[in-house]
């Protein structure tokens, strides 16, 4: 068994794909158009891992409710400082400020995408 993709709803199509491409270096691998929807597949730089965002003909105009039942997705990141540098250039803050989980320079954070999907930020310390 393979592990493929994780879907998400979208209310403004360009907003995420905007986000997902610029924001977090995700290309865009296939678009689909089903009989209600639109199918947008995305994948990080080494394609080990695949977001699929779906822009219904019927998006509610406020957006979708997210629910209790999500936490986020994670994305490693080369260096943190480069990644606030970049999204502060695009207009976007953190959810959580960069810290330091470990106590050994490993550092998270949190930022939120257009739709308010909870994204966790790691940069890995070099040994």
């Amino acid at each position: 068994m393979k592990f493929l993709h994780t879907m998400i709803r979208v209310k403004d199509i360009n907003a995420s794909l905007k986000f997902y491409t610029e924001i977090m270096d995700m290309k865009l691998d296939e678009k689909r158009r089903l009989d209600d929807c639109w199918l947008y597949f995305l994948s990080d730089k080494d394609n080990t891992c695949q977001i699929e965002l779906t822009y219904n003909d019927d998006t509610p105009k406020n957006g979708y409710n997210i629910g209790n039942g999500f936490g986020h997705f994670a994305f490693q990141v080369e260096s943190m400082e480069k990644f606030t540098e970049k999204i502060h250039t695009e207009g976007y803050d953190y959810l959580y400020e960069p810290f330091d989980l470990t106590g050994k320079g490993s550092k998270i954070a949190f930022i939120k995408d257009p739709d308010g999907y909870e994204i966790e930020l790691i940069e890995s310390v070099k040994w």
